[in-house]
């Protein structure tokens, strides 16, 4: 059981940031939070997910036309976006990641299989990416409020990829937090039968 500092870093005290520090993110922490993330669980050990890192001047600059008037400054002064993609063709890896059973024929040509496995499956990829985020001292701003296309076209472009959201990473500024904004409470979410 996680004592409670750690359930304050991932969960009760973390915040989504929209402002950043001047600190740099460096690759080594890129790759330590990957090898937490791809370890937790997906249907049929698929993990869809794929991620590019965005972090340097040029590379943000492909990303800046595709993001919505809301996210552009936050996103260009976070030291790394991620692109949490989500690759229509997972299911070509499943011989590797699901050697146990024969799941590839379970999506091979079966397309609506494919899209709600790819979309929910990276989703949860981008969840645990949040929390690896968080577990080793980043902080997070996920978001939606991009145009797909352009995204797809600048990053995935030849590939089976198609981007699913967006998270800023990197040292928050907490001198730019919101204040914390509700929650419902579980008799309003919750249901026990």
């Amino acid at each position: 059981m996680l004592d409670q500092t750690a359930l304050d870093t991932l969960f009760y005290t973390a915040r989504t940031h929209n402002g950043w520090q001047d600190r740099a993110v460096g690759d080594a922490q890129l790759e330590r939070l990957y090898d937490l993330m791809k370890w937790a669980p997906t249907s049929a050990n698929g993990a869809p997910a794929r991620l590019v890192f965005v972090r340097s001047p040029e590379a943000k600059a492909r990303l800046l036309p595709a993001l919505s008037a809301g996210n552009a400054d936050k996103t260009m002064a976070a030291p790394v976006t991620v692109i949490i993609g989500m690759d229509m063709e997972f299911y070509e890896k499943l011989p590797q990641l699901s050697p146990a059973v024969d799941a590839r024929s379970w999506f091979a040509g079966n397309d609506a299989a494919i899209q709600s496995t790819a979309f929910r499956n990276s989703s949860l990829q981008g969840g645990y990416l949040i929390l690896a985020a968080r577990a080793i001292g980043l902080d997070c701003g996920p978001m939606s409020g991009f145009d797909n296309a352009k995204v797809d076209a600048a990053f995935f472009a030849g590939t089976p990829v198609k981007s699913n959201f967006l998270c800023n990473l990197g040292y928050g500024d907490i001198a730019k937090l919101r204040p914390r904004a509700p929650r419902l409470a579980f008799a309003e979410a919750c249901r026990i039968e």
